[in-house]
């Protein structure tokens, strides 16, 4: 096809969301490079991406942008063979085991404690915050670590278990607003130094591990932000793992991203750029991976408050990209602005959704009064 009719095509795609092509309003996109047409309809959101790092076309209103061509379902229209080759890599190999279970670790929580401080806000909690009686990002933050404790109802003196600590936060605050004490896990080098040195002093340790080496008792057990990075191939063996550790009358909150979509489909850009080996699990897969083994006490969804969240973050990096440019560069803040702007546009649209589900092992005597 001739750039002409393919930009045409291009065109009457984006019809459908409102947009237009160098057009006046702020979610229009601007087209400096012909040749991107091309280049999106043969690699899908791993071209249109890659061609935004490259400068090849601009928009003032990047998440407007993408909002409406999500809430229009116009990617729909975008089959290609790296959208192909990234769900049947996710469908048939288990990228989440070994040395790669490490790699997310080295490629993306090791970017740079710098960046994290600066994006987000007085706690490095790098999972959505609870916006229900909050005005801000970290006061949203505060309120989510609070609901976590609250719902896994814990009290001082009590041993618990973050899988996927983070910088450790959760575990401090924990530590200091509940009176418990604390093993948080993490396979990032960065996270595991910074979260040691944090919670100096408190009753927690650190350790730069594997969540299938636990074997130990805990009283309580929460996971935020994790399991999007454990793999459908897993899931049992993640549910297993925290059944085995936690006591008989304990509780387990999983923080989770969750997808509407079919399993197991990846965005190709996002695999190779922000977050490698991931994966957004649908909630047919989460429910099969427990059945047996927890009973659910309550499945929570505040995926809305993520929109709010990633264009807090964004603004974050925005008005600390003076200090930031010094290590970072264009293309690099080109490609952080499209990850924020497109996650925060994704929940936006209810495309994903952000999920807290209370588990216990043999269903709570009484019934579990659901905290909100």
């Amino acid at each position: 096809m001739t750039e002409d009719s393919l930009k045409a095509r291009a065109q009457e795609l984006l019809a459908h969301a409102g947009v237009r092509i160098d057009g006046d309003a702020p979610h229009d996109i601007r087209v400096h490079q012909p040749q991107l047409y091309a280049r999106v309809f043969a690699h899908g959101s791993l071209g249109l991406g890659e061609a935004y790092m490259d400068g090849w076309w601009d928009c003032d209103d990047l998440d407007g942008f993408f909002y409406r061509v999500l809430d229009a379902h116009v990617d729909e229209h975008l089959k290609t063979l790296d959208t192909l080759l990234a769900h049947l890599k996710a469908r048939f190999v288990n990228l989440q085991r070994g040395e790669r279970a490490w790699e997310i670790g080295k490629v993306h929580y090791d970017l740079g404690n710098d960046l994290f401080k600066a994006m987000l806000g007085k706690r490095l909690v790098y999972s959505c915050g609870y916006w229900k009686d909050a005005a801000d990002l970290d006061a949203a933050q505060e309120a989510k670590l609070d609901l976590v404790c609250r719902k896994l109802r814990l009290e001082p003196g009590q041993r618990v278990l973050d899988i996927g600590c983070g910088w450790g936060e959760a575990l401090k605050f924990a530590a200091e607003r509940y009176g418990v004490r604390g093993v948080g896990i993490t396979v990032s080098e960065q996270q595991a130094a910074y979260a040691r040195e944090l919670c100096a002093g408190l009753p927690i340790e650190v350790r730069l591990q594997d969540y299938r080496q636990l074997d130990e008792r805990f009283d309580a057990i929460f996971s935020i932000g994790m399991f999007e990075h454990v793999g459908w191939k897993n899931y049992r063996t993640y549910f297993e793992v925290a059944r085995r550790c936690l006591a008989a009358d304990g509780l387990f909150l999983l923080h989770a991203i969750g997808t509407n979509e079919a399993p197991s489909r990846p965005d190709p850009w996002i695999e190779k750029y922000i977050f490698p080996n991931s994966m957004i699990p649908a909630a047919s897969q989460v429910a099969a991976a427990l059945e047996g083994l927890f009973v659910v006490e309550d499945w929570h969804n505040f995926g809305a408050d993520y929109d709010r969240t990633l264009m807090a973050w964004r603004a974050n990096v925005d008005a600390a990209w003076p200090q930031l440019s010094a290590r970072y560069d264009e293309r690099f803040r080109r490609m952080w602005r499209f990850y924020l702007s497109c996650s925060a546009a994704v929940f936006r649209a209810r495309r994903d959704q952000l999920w807290q589900l209370t588990l216990s092992p043999r269903g709570v005597r009484g019934g579990y009064r659901v905290p909100r």
